[in-house]
């Protein structure tokens, strides 16, 4: 099997990679992978098959082309500009989230092929008031530039796969903890921050109250939405191609008690609680909870607790141990 991957160079782009060059797609090898992204993607160690290291914009003329040059069976969609950065910079935003997707989009058109598309969605295409919990049948009203383009593109997977061009799966991610290494420019960032700097022995800030409820994942089991959506039968999704993905809803202060039953007080001495209302008034206007209704009746799994999820992280992330 032949895979291509955008976005591979980053977090969950190389868990993704780690996992389907270890275990392949729906009990099938991968034996030719394409990693592309804006800067060079590290090869997965120990892979025995072809790697092909794609580099370039995907806005820019020419570069979908390229990238797709070798007809792969599976296409994983991840390349995107950040919530934050795309609130931020508008032209960037639309350029890469929008304008990159349909030029990939496009670019397997032209080839005349019909691969399965699998695209890194998010819960940012809803917008507040929000119910209790969001259903299947929520509709779509965001509040962002960042969820707008998500939600574009969304409808974009949809109608090219009525059209027969690709045969396309939107995954909405819900935020993904512990995300490894240093933040991003996601406004979400802090919701990993106290959980991953702590665990290291390192000061986090924490800018919004226990109260606040959010949506969440591990990177681990986000990776494994995207194998599973690449191997499904995708007949029984039907035409509304974008899937709510199970998670976990949470409290920051249930956050902080699974970081004491897993890592100890004295991690959880490390969060330090500062005043920002910018962001307590962004956090304001996410999605909290979801029932996704769909997705779990086509075999997505949330994962078990939120100290499952920080196990995870230590295991994947911080060599086994604290």
């Amino acid at each position: 099997m032949h895979v291509l991957i955008t976005g591979a160079a980053g977090m969950l782009g190389r868990k993704i990679v780690a996992q389907i060059a270890a275990g392949g797609i729906g009990g099938q090898a991968v034996t030719r992978l394409g990693l592309a992204d804006v800067v060079p993607a590290p090869v997965p160690a120990g892979f025995a098959g072809t790697v092909d290291a794609l580099t370039g914009n995907l806005a820019d003329a020419g570069v979908a082309a390229a990238w797709l040059a070798g007809k792969p069976d599976v296409i994983l969609h991840l390349a995107a500009v950040v919530s934050a950065e795309a609130e931020s910079d508008f032209d960037k935003g639309y350029a890469v989230n929008l304008d990159g997707t349909r030029a990939l989009f496009d670019g397997i058109r032209a080839l005349g092929y019909h691969p399965r598309v699998v695209m890194a969605s998010s819960i940012a295409v809803f917008g507040a008031p929000f119910p209790e919990k969001i259903g299947d049948e929520f509709f779509n009203a965001p509040l962002t530039s960042y969820g707008t383009q998500k939600a574009m593109a969304d409808l974009l997977l949809s109608d090219y796969t009525r059209k027969g061009i690709f045969d396309g799966v939107a995954l909405r991610l819900p935020t993904l903890i512990v995300r490894p290494g240093k933040p991003n420019k996601a406004a979400s960032g802090f919701f990993s921050s106290i959980l991953r700097e702590p665990l290291v022995g390192q000061e986090a800030l924490l800018p919004v109250g226990d109260d606040v409820r959010h949506w969440f994942a591990s990177p681990r089991r986000a990776a494994g939405f995207f194998a599973h959506a690449a191997a499904m039968d995708t007949a029984r999704i039907g035409p509304r191609r974008a899937l709510n993905m199970p998670g976990l809803s949470a409290t920051i202060g249930e956050m902080i008690e699974a970081l004491r039953r897993v890592a100890g007080s004295d991690a959880v001495a490390c969060i330090r609680r500062v005043d920002d209302p910018v962001t307590e008034g962004i956090v304001a206007g996410w999605a909290r909870d979801f029932d996704p209704v769909r997705a779990r009746a086509l075999g997505f799994v949330a994962d078990a607790s939120l100290d499952e999820i920080i196990r995870i992280h230590i295991e994947d992330d911080l060599g086994g141990s604290l």
